[in-house]
């Protein structure tokens, strides 16, 4: 075990457990509030440079303690701006997180998974397999290397805007680590953001969703990409344990009483797949018992797949169908393809993912997708 593994990574601490760890030192518990804006609005990591702690304080913590970081192994740049890093992991594992730039707000889609082991057929990242959940710190590792390689507070202006946890992974199966990273993203001391600016994308892990409304006021997207349940038994093998209906279901519970609350819905274009004129109209049909928005999402293709992209006529078919059955639906665009950063494209590295994806399915009660398709 290195000396940095047996000490507490500060980064997997959300505001409550930094109170509690200062605490259980014999500090006072403000102590957590001033490191918190030490590390995640002024970017100091080295505790001697915490210049409001005490010298005691300041040549304790880092025996007992760190702030350990993903290493970045590599930064690609898009030409239409887009950015592109992966980051290392101990144990030789590596994940990706990309950074997308628009006029008007800046995303992060971050990983919550080294691979996922939804085995999603259109994905890329499900052809990687699994290995293992992301820590607090290193989920929330990701948006403060970002943050600090593009300058986050350039000229006064913010450019992180958004985080999305659309990244490698299920975030729904590592639940207490992405939930204490978006309480860090949202908190007032950490990054700052709206809940409707920290959104969770889940393939329909119902469970889950009932969970997330209990815990953190958070956006919703869902992964349908089907209107039906024989075609997203194809596209989404978990559907097979949670239907559409009973996620439709979650998903009302999830925006009631909150108001102008809506959960997006994506849904990604696949030829001759899910992208007919009668898909639309079912699609419209079931998304009316949900206040909602829908997200086209033009598929990606990676090597070895079989599928296509829906040709642009159809792609407006579907949408038109879609907003004159009363449906706010938008296209999106399809950013950083020459990095292979656009949606479903994220790869990074897992190492040793066969038997582990099957444990950890088994462990959430959900069968290895081989028996789901």
């Amino acid at each position: 075990m290195s000396a940095s593994q047996s000490k507490i990574n500060l980064l997997d601490l959300d505001h409550r457990g930094l109170r509690e760890f200062f605490a259980s030192i014999g500090e006072k518990p403000f102590r957590a509030e001033q490191v918190l804006k030490w590390i995640y609005h002024h970017g100091v990591t080295e505790f001697a440079a915490m210049t409001n702690l005490s010298q005691a304080l300041r040549a304790r913590l880092p025996e007992i303690a760190c702030v350990e970081l993903p290493r970045v192994l590599r930064e690609q740049r898009s030409a239409d701006g887009t950015v592109k890093w992966l980051f290392g992991l101990p144990g030789g594992n590596a994940i990706e997180t990309v950074f997308i730039p628009e006029p008007n707000r800046g995303t992060l889609c971050v990983s919550s998974q080294v691979g996922c082991a939804l085995n999603c057929t259109f994905c890329s990242t499900a052809t990687q397999g699994f290995n293992r959940n992301l820590g607090c710190g290193e989920i929330i590792g990701q948006v403060w290397l970002a943050a600090q390689r593009l300058g986050h507070q350039r000229n006064g202006r913010r450019l992180i805007t958004n985080v999305v946890m659309m990244g490698m992974g299920e975030p729904m199966l590592n639940f207490d680590a992405v939930v204490g990273a978006m309480s860090l993203m949202r908190d007032d001391l950490g990054f700052g953001l709206a809940s409707k600016r920290v959104t969770l994308s889940t393939a329909g892990f119902v469970p889950g969703i009932d969970r997330l409304r209990e815990t953190l006021d958070v956006a919703l997207a869902v992964s349908l990409h089907a209107p039906v349940d024989a075609i997203r038994d194809q596209l989404v093998p978990l559907n097979r344990k949670y239907p559409i209906a009973e996620l439709l279901a979650a998903c009302r519970r999830y925006v009631a009483g909150r108001r102008k609350r809506q959960v997006t819905f994506e849904y990604t274009l696949i030829d001759g797949v899910n992208d007919q004129p009668e898909h639309a109209r079912k699609l419209v049909k079931l998304l009316r018992t949900v206040p909602s928005k829908l997200n086209l999402i033009p598929f990606n293709p990676f090597p070895g797949t079989e599928y296509r992209c829906s040709p642009p006529e159809r792609i407006d078919a579907f949408q038109r169908i879609a907003m004159q059955g009363g449906l706010v639906a938008t296209v999106r665009r399809t950013r950083g393809e020459d990095i292979d950063a656009a949606c479903g494209q994220l790869v990074g590295k897992v190492m040793d993912r066969t038997r582990r994806q099957q444990r950890h399915l088994q462990k959430l009660a959900i069968e290895p997708a081989e028996a789901l398709r």
